[in-house]
């Protein structure tokens, strides 16, 4: 896995950039933005995701500021992202918990961070290591779909292909893994008919599940 991740190291700057990572980026990599933009991309594609960030931040970029807000004017500036009324709320419902049992910081603890609504692993393991620069390993669809396909890992869910990453992985690549896989997904390896021809890394992957591909 070493070998794949230093030849899509490589490979990566002509790739778009992922929202996530634009959004650690242009916000100094400010933990509650990333939470927030985090919370925003579940189930939601990249390029809806960042404008609708980049909207809300515009009225709010704090938890006090955010409670401030109408939860209908979070809706409008979210919208279209998926489940926006959701998120909403989910949004207001973290900045008040990061107001009452956090001084409005947002914790760089990956189970301080599971007790906030609507937090999952995946998204704590973002902001650990998007904000904090700390070890952890997000497995979103992309990840868990590429190290198995890769046959690195063989595992029936995402939090199983954490706990398996985790065990196999050098420390040393945990951070940057995500957002590398992710990129490599959405440009290369994608779900149905993944570009093999032109895959940086095609001698290394055994190809598991693929029955298509260009």
């Amino acid at each position: 896995m070493s070998r794949v991740i230093t030849r899509l190291r490589a490979v990566q700057p002509s790739w778009n950039t992922t929202a996530l990572a634009a959004v650690a980026d242009t916000t100094a990599r400010d933990p509650f933005r990333i939470l927030v933009s985090c919370l925003l991309s579940l189930r939601t594609r990249d390029e809806t995701t960042g404008p609708a960030a980049a909207r809300l931040f515009a009225l709010a970029d704090t938890p006090a500021a955010m409670l401030g807000l109408a939860r209908r004017r979070i809706e409008r500036a979210i919208f279209p992202v998926g489940f926006y009324r959701t998120k909403a709320r989910v949004v207001q419902g973290v900045s008040r918990e990061l107001l009452e049992r956090f001084g409005g910081r947002v914790p760089a603890d990956l189970d301080a961070l599971l007790t906030l609504p609507g937090v999952g692993r995946k998204t704590a393991n973002l902001v650990v290591t998007f904000a904090f620069g700390l070890p952890g390993i997000c497995v979103d669809t992309h990840v868990h779909r590429i190290t198995n396909r890769l046959g690195f890992v063989r595992t029936r869910t995402p939090e199983r292909t954490e706990w398996a990453l985790r065990a196999k992985l050098p420390r040393r690549h945990w951070i940057e893994l995500n957002d590398l896989l992710v990129a490599f997904g959405q440009n290369v390896c994608q779900p149905l008919s993944p570009r093999c021809s032109t895959c940086p890394v095609a001698r290394l992957c055994h190809r598991v599940g693929v029955t298509r591909s260009r």
